[in-house]
């Protein structure tokens, strides 16, 4: 017979009966866990003790959900910068606990704790009689062993999935009936002789609540007094028992509970004094310290991390798909809630604090003459190791926000990891027009035409798209710009309507796959678009993906999907792996070696000049401004580390930034500070410190 089925049958005993029963029945439950053929007569019904035998009288202490823990890199070590849990607790051993809080939970739950087998007969008897009297259980006579027992089926009904069931076994765990305390009498005589007294005292207090998300006594210790278990004083001890019974009216969150928790406190050490395990001397000393909590902030959350707040959430955002965490979606979420994950991020905290402070100082959050936003990421090539992951916003996901100079939303990364729908990224895309230029066949001394004029939109080959309406008639972002120009010449002036020119001369889907085989993707989701107007930058993409696009030029034409986790380490201690390095040939190394080649001159005498940090450290890359100049990129990479920094307008608007003065300078320039401040210190550190790139093919040269 279930369990539901047994509390359909005991329901009967709602009488006095069946509350003398149920002190008769602890004594013969003690006695011995199956008596047949007694029969209670109740409200009619005819109950047999037999029935008991069907009863379940094994259980496990399980391993308790607890914090999960998000480590990055400083210095070289792991740090860590922020807990995330369903539930503050910090599973502890017996030594990592006081002997004040140990005494005060037998003083205060279970005066005979040590005397009994799970089932305290005096405490039922006396129980009995009460809610006889009462016409009620007003009186619960649980022992430690008992508690534990509730506490364990009410952890064990938060894991269930189903929410229907879920609501079922919750309820059944904290039901106020008799057939549940009979329930938890026999698996307490089965934890009794299953387990030691230390054990069994260990695992209450490692399971019990404290008030809103606090369990366990460790972070109970630690929210309330901001001290270890360990180190409680006495009062402080008997404070954190005092909450037990009732968490919620008698923490120390707030001065109006503070009363309530006196007054169990005072009792609780009286108890303590009366067994011996504190002198009268201490007793009066605990009973006059006054009620006074030294209470952490929170600290649940990204929002609460330490440093790389933003990169908090995006790893936060990836757990669903760890492999580490189980085989399956919803079984990795149920062990994220579970908890008692390590991460470890590929962040470099040293380098994330230079970004960031290159973001503070050249686009400060404080701007309110438009919604100006920037972001810097970098990614290692050959791996996808993102090293940084930093914006000019404060992260704030708490709902209420911080004004404009919070968000929630990362800039950096796909609107379905919590970024944005993405950024027009301007001539950055030409990246890809060059590459596809020279997998064609074709050189960078060719020479196309750069004056402006109209392009008929059948003149454009697409093999996946048809095209037409008006001609397409792109500018030049400056004037002079008409007339012949290699194409190399083109690349460093970023010249657009030579770009047409050559997107005219190629398949503009073959552009596109191009893009894509560089993990290049719009941040919407939607896939990219391959009108002509697609070529000098007008799809919306994330600056990760396109600092993932750049690193594939570093590497040589290996593209590496950019990844966050490096590590996990489980519950059990064990370490698996974190995101799965995903490298493919993007290119043959020759294209990558000579649009590398073509992008140098970008960096050393073209549009991306003012972005080099000039340290020795060969560099290439591209810029790229949208036709009113309200989304700035550049994008550059060395051999070791590349860097994507976008500057431009989140609302929408089209606040040019070249009409605009930003911390002292032309808002254009802005991308270029961020830009140059952040790579030279990338490349001091000699892990990042990149070296000289292979030669172009001289077949695409000349």
């Amino acid at each position: 017979m279930s369990v539901t089925d047994f509390d359909s049958r005991i329901g009967v005993f709602g009488s006095a009966l069946g509350f003398l029963f149920f002190s008769l029945l602890a004594g013969l439950l003690v006695a011995s866990l199956a008596v047949p053929s007694i029969i209670v007569v109740s409200r009619g019904a005819n109950f047999t003790v037999g029935y008991f035998d069907s009863l379940p009288d094994y259980l496990t202490l399980d391993q308790q959900s607890q914090r999960n823990t998000i480590y990055a890199n400083r210095d070289g070590q792991p740090v860590p910068i922020a807990s995330i849990y369903d539930q503050n607790r910090e599973v502890v051993g017996w030594d990592a606990i006081s002997q004040y809080i140990k005494d005060a939970t037998v003083a205060g739950e279970d005066r005979r704790f040590y005397q009994h087998g799970g089932v305290d007969l005096k405490s039922v008897v006396r129980a009995a009689v009460g809610n006889i009297v009462h016409k009620g259980i007003t009186s619960g006579s649980s022992t430690i062993a008992m508690q534990l027992v509730k506490n364990t089926l009410i952890q064990r009904a938060l894991q269930i999935e189903d929410p229907r069931i879920k609501k079922i076994a919750y309820q059944a765990a904290i039901d106020d009936t008799l057939n549940r305390k009979i329930r938890e009498m026999k698996l307490a005589i089965g934890l009794e002789k299953r387990y030691s007294k230390k054990e069994i005292l260990l695992g209450y207090l490692n399971i019990a609540g404290f008030g809103g998300t606090t369990y366990g006594v460790e972070a109970a210790a630690q929210k309330y007094f901001s001290v270890s278990a360990k180190d409680v004083t006495l009062p402080q001890a008997a404070s954190l028992i005092a909450m037990v019974q009732q968490p919620n009216l008698r923490n120390l969150s707030s001065p109006t509970l503070y009363a309530a928790n006196k007054v169990r406190r005072d009792f609780i050490l009286g108890d303590m004094r009366d067994l011996g395990y504190i002198t009268t001397t201490q007793f009066r000393e605990a009973v006059a310290t006054p009620i006074q909590p030294k209470l952490q902030g929170p600290s649940n959350g990204c929002l609460y991390a330490s440093d790389a707040k933003f990169a908090c959430d995006y790893a936060q955002r990836l757990v669903p798909t760890l492999d580490a965490l189980g085989p399956t979606e919803a079984v990795r979420k149920v062990a994220w809630a579970r908890g008692a994950y390590k991460i470890y991020l590929s962040i470099d905290l040293n380098q994330q604090d230079v970004a960031q402070q290159a973001l503070n100082a050249s686009a400060p959050a404080t701007e309110t003459r438009f919604a100006l936003g920037a972001s810097a990421v970098s990614v290692q090539p050959g791996t996808g190791r993102i090293l940084v992951m930093a914006e000019n916003k404060e992260f704030d996901n708490s709902g209420a926000g911080s004004g404009s100079t919070a968000t929630a939303v990362n800039y950096n990364t796909d609107r379905n990891f919590g970024g944005s729908s993405g950024f027009a990224t301007g001539s950055t895309y030409k990246i890809f027009t060059l590459t596809e230029w020279f997998q064609q066949g074709h050189t960078l001394s060719e020479v196309v035409d750069g004056t402006v004029r109209p392009f008929p939109m059948q003149s454009f080959k697409a093999s996946c798209a048809r095209f037409s309406g008006k001609p397409y008639s792109p500018k030049n972002d400056s004037p002079g710009e008409g007339g012949p120009w290699t194409i190399a010449a083109a690349t460093n002036a970023s010249v657009n309507v030579a770009f047409i020119t050559m997107a005219q001369k190629l398949d503009l889907c073959r552009i596109r796959a191009a893009a894509m085989a560089m993990g290049v993707h719009r941040a919407d989701g939607r896939p990219l678009d391959v009108y002509p107007s697609a070529t000098i930058g007008t799809n919306e993409i994330a600056p990760l993906s396109m600092a993932g696009a750049i690193a594939t030029i570093g590497a040589n034409g290996t593209y590496c999907a950019p990844t966050i986790v490096d590590k996990v380490v489980g519950p059990d201690g064990k370490e698996a792996s974190g995101q799965p390095r995903q490298c493919s040939k993007a290119m043959e190394p020759n294209i990558a070696s000579t649009v590398a080649y073509a992008l140098s001159g970008v960096m050393k005498v073209g549009t991306g000049r003012a972005g080099n940090p000039e340290d020795g450290v060969p560099i290439v890359g591209k810029t790229g401004t949208t036709n009113y100049a309200d989304q700035n990129w550049l994008i550059g990479t060395t051999t070791k580390v590349a860097l994507a920094v976008w500057v431009g307008n989140t609302d929408g608007g089209q606040r040019n930034l070249r009409h605009i003065t930003l911390a002292g300078t032309n808002g254009y320039n802005t991308k270029f500070n961020i830009f140059r401040t952040t790579m030279r210190s990338l490349d001091t550190n000699p892990e990042y410190r990149g070296g000289a790139f292979p030669g172009p093919d001289p077949a695409l040269v000349r």
